[in-house]
Parts: structure tokens; sequence; C-alpha cells
């Protein structure tokens, strides 16, 4: 074993504020234990500053950031640099890495671990992405909001809080927030229960439908906006959930019925997209170019179909066997109409389930989410990221980006170079925003949590992020005017039956 190194400097150096580094310290060859964890990440020019604290029992820290004659000392318990002097290092760093030199004090020395580096992409992340906050503690669901988040610096504020429309008797749960290529003047959002309806904005346009329709199976949940039509493509799904007692998965949630509508914003009508009996179609994802459309579906075929108690009971005696495959069905956008379905990835061949399929913006690559069973793999602690090639067919897991525990739900940015999932690596029950660089070639970087003002804020903060989407910029409508537009009775849409569907 190496023998501690005594290094005395030479000379202190100083930051703008006037704080040092260290001038006697033992030098450690390991790297230090940080929480976030940073080392040799990959982040976009533009990220707001990356804090971090020690993660052990360490009484105190010191860190210098530096790149050529840039640099940034920080001190004290944390590692907080000002946003201001940030920018000016990643600016001058893009394209090239910041070294980090950590120092700790612990029982009356200094320790100096081995430096690593944060490098900087010059490719920039679109600048802010918005996330449902929940309670993952299954009976407070209704206290929630939608809020958004600039990257580039810690600003937060709510889109739109669930308790607006609350009472003490009252209330409903709200979800899958949406928008139109990234543009947060077009989006969406559905609530159910109490005020139940779809919240739509386009344009300054802001409406509540009801989608209830005898001619579809429910209102529209899962959505996603065409690229370029005012068209919503969104699985119809019959859910249910049951709680777990002894396996490691906490909670089921599943779908004994479900198919794919379309929704055109401006007439308000809706058409089938697919709704075979002996298929659950879930999930759908418009292709960038909006010539096709992809989605998930499992085959079940049940024994008594006469109500739908029956079907419960029988979905749940086999809810480990569905497994849902990938698959893609041509739109001629003249005519509104879709082609036959084409079998993408057959994730029942390998066993597996495979759900969220998100296409990269340039329409090279495909990322979905895959474990053993079922459709709602946020509460499946085996679901990883996989990528596939669709120039070649070739998928792969993206272990680069996966953990022991859940990684789930997924959005590109607008440039295709960074992706956002959800991942429960931290503790195993809270969701947390984590960032990756992918590259031409598909594979991605190590994965970087979401910075905060305060390190150890997602430590200590008892909700999990759900739907990572990336915006253009924020949404500017108050909170309040989503709140009366949703107590309305929502507009009934009109069913439309075309017989081009195949």
């Amino acid at each position: 074993m190496n023998k501690p190194i005594i290094v005395i400097a030479l000379a202190l150096l100083f930051c703008a504020c006037g704080q040092q580094l260290p001038s006697a310290f033992t030098q450690s060859d390991e790297l230090p234990q940080i929480y976030p964890d940073y080392i040799d990440v990959t982040v976009p020019v533009n990220i707001a500053p990356l804090t971090f604290l020690m993660d052990d029992d360490s009484e105190e820290m010191a860190v210098r950031y530096s790149f050529g004659s840039e640099e940034i000392v920080c001190h004290g318990s944390e590692s907080t640099p000002s946003i201001g002097d940030w920018k000016q290092l990643t600016a001058a760093a893009q394209g090239k890495a910041i070294q980090v030199e950590t120092y700790a004090y612990k029982n009356g020395q200094w320790t100096r671990f081995k430096p690593f580096n944060i490098f900087v992409s010059p490719d920039s992340i679109d600048p802010y992405i918005s996330y449902r906050l929940i309670h993952p503690s299954y009976i407070s669901y209704e206290e929630l909001t939608i809020s958004q988040r600039c990257l580039e610096n810690y600003d937060e504020n709510v889109v739109y809080d669930n308790m607006l429309c609350g009472d003490d008797i009252n209330g409903q749960c709200i979800n899958c927030h949406s928008y139109q290529q990234y543009n947060p003047d077009r989006m969406q959002f559905h609530a159910r229960q109490n005020n139940g309806g779809t919240v739509i904005a386009y344009d300054g346009n802001i409406r509540k439908i009801n989608m209830s329709n005898d001619s579809i199976l429910s209102p529209g949940v899962y959505p996603a906006w065409h690229p370029q039509l005012p068209l919503i493509a969104y699985s119809t799904n019959m859910t249910h959930q049951i709680f777990h007692l002894t396996a490691p998965n906490k909670i089921e949630v599943f779908d004994t019925e479900s198919d794919l509508i379309a929704y055109d914003v401006e007439k308000n009508e809706a058409t089938i997209i697919e709704n075979d009996p002996n298929e659950l179609e879930v999930f759908p994802f418009w292709a960038p170019d909006g010539k096709s459309i992809y989605y998930c579906s499992a085959h079940l075929e049940y024994n008594d179909t006469t109500t739908s108690k029956y079907k419960l009971k029988e979905f749940i005696s086999h809810y480990d066997t569905v497994r849902y495959n990938i698959y893609r069905k041509r739109f001629d956008s003249s005519t509104r109409q879709f082609g036959p379905r084409e079998l993408v990835f057959a994730a029942d061949s390998l066993g597996k389930s495979a759900t969220l399929p998100r296409i990269s913006p340039d329409g090279r690559y495909l990322m979905f989410a895959l474990a053993e069973y079922g459709v709602f793999h946020i509460w499946h602690r085996d679901a990883d990221l996989w990528m596939m090639n669709l120039s070649t067919g070739v998928a792969q897991p993206a272990d680069e980006l996966n953990s022991p525990d859940t990684e789930s739900y997924h959005s590109w940015s607008s440039n295709g170079k960074w992706v956002v999932f959800s991942s429960r690596r931290n503790d195993g029950n809270y969701t947390r925003p984590f960032f990756a660089h992918i590259n031409e070639k598909g594979i991605g970087t190590k994965p970087f949590e979401l910075p905060c003002a305060n390190p150890d804020y997602h430590r200590l903060f008892l909700k999990s992020y759900n739907i990572p989407e990336f915006m253009r910029g924020p949404v500017t409508i108050k909170p309040q005017t989503f709140a009366d537009v949703l107590k309305r009775d929502g507009e009934p849409i009109r069913y439309v039956r075309k017989s081009g569907n195949k």
C-alpha cells in the first residue's frame, strides 16, 4: 500500500472572492466520494453549475475548477460555483475538459484527492424541462404539480398545481403533459376523476376537451403530438393497479384493454388508429418526419370477455406473462390514413416487454424501456433503457445509461444530442432526472443528475420526478388560468369512423 505523501504548497491559490486552497495536505491516489456523482461526466456548455458535497464525514471541503487560465475556487461545506463564473469557465472549456481538484478536511488535516474531469460538450441542451412532481406514497397523488425548470440556472416554477381544483372531498389526478415539437405554446395534459378531461393549449387558445365517447374505449391517456399537423395520437386505456406484499416491485400498473386513437385539435374530432380486441396498444410516438407512428402492443386473448370484472380477474392471474412488442404504422398526411402494422422489435422473443418508444430527432435511433413483463416500467426495478439503430435494426442495452435500479421515462433533446430519463438509482424509491450525451453512433456518456443550487436537495426532497420532457422555453400560461379551464365542462368530441385504416 502506498504511503501518504505530505505536500506543502509553494503558493496560495485565490479565487475572486478571496477564498484559498489549503497550503498543507495529504495527497490521496483515490477519487473523492462526492454527491451528486459528477466525476468524469459530460455536460452541455449551457448547463447550470454542478454543485456537490463530500459524501462522507468530512468536516469541510475546498474545490478548484480550472481550465487554462480560468478557475473557480469554492470553500466550505459544499462546492457551489456562481452562475456567472461557471458560465465563463464552461464557455472557455467547451469541447475540452474542466479539471476538478477536491480537498477535504477531517481529523485535523486536509486531504487532496485525485483530480477528475468534467467534459464540456459544445452541444447545447434545450433550456427547459418539465415534469410531474408527486409523492410515491400511493395515497396522496392529488397533491402534485406539473413544474418546469430552467437548465441554465436553478429557476423552477409551477405550470399547474393540482390542488387549485381540489377540495376536502373531491379531487383529481393530472398526468401526461406533452408538447408539439418542444413548443411550450402547444401543450396538453390530462385529468382523471373530478374535473376530468384533457386540457389543450394551442397558440394561446386554451380548451378543455371531453373525449368520452361510446365509440372509444376511454378518454385519451398517453399522448403523442404529430410533429407538423394539429393532430395528437392517444392510447385509450382501462388502467388498474395492484400492490405487491413481498415482491421487490412495490406496485403493478396495467391495462386490461387499450386502443389507439387520433385527435384533430382544430376539428375537435377523433378517429380510431388501432383497436384489435386481442391486442393491448399503448404509448404512441410519431417519427420525426410524421410519416409513421410507433407504438407498443401485447397480444392477449381473454377466455371470458363478457364483463370488465372477469377480464380484470383473468388478467391478474397471469399479469407477469404479458409482454409488449414495438410496432409501427405508415401514415399518409394527405388522407389521414394509416397502413398495416409492422413489427419493429420483438421483445417477447427475448422473454421481455418493451415500452415507451422514442425516436431521435434525426430519425436514426429508437430508445425504449425494457423489463421482464408488463407496461408500466417505472415500477419495475429491472427496467433498463435500450437503443435500436433503425437503419440496421440492431438493438442493444444502453449499458452506459443503466443502473441496478429502474430506468424508465425518457425523451430526446430537440437537437438529438442529449437524453433525459427518470432513474431510481439513488435510493430505489424516488425517481430523479438524469442526462446523458448521445454521440453519432448512438452511444451515451456517463449520466449526470439534474444540478441543484443545494447539492443535497434530491436526498431531502420527498417527491418523484415523472415524465421529464424537454422544452424550447417556459410555459407562460398561469396555473390559475389552467385551473379555471379545468373546472369548466369539457367540449365533447366528434367521433369519425374512417374506412381507410388497415
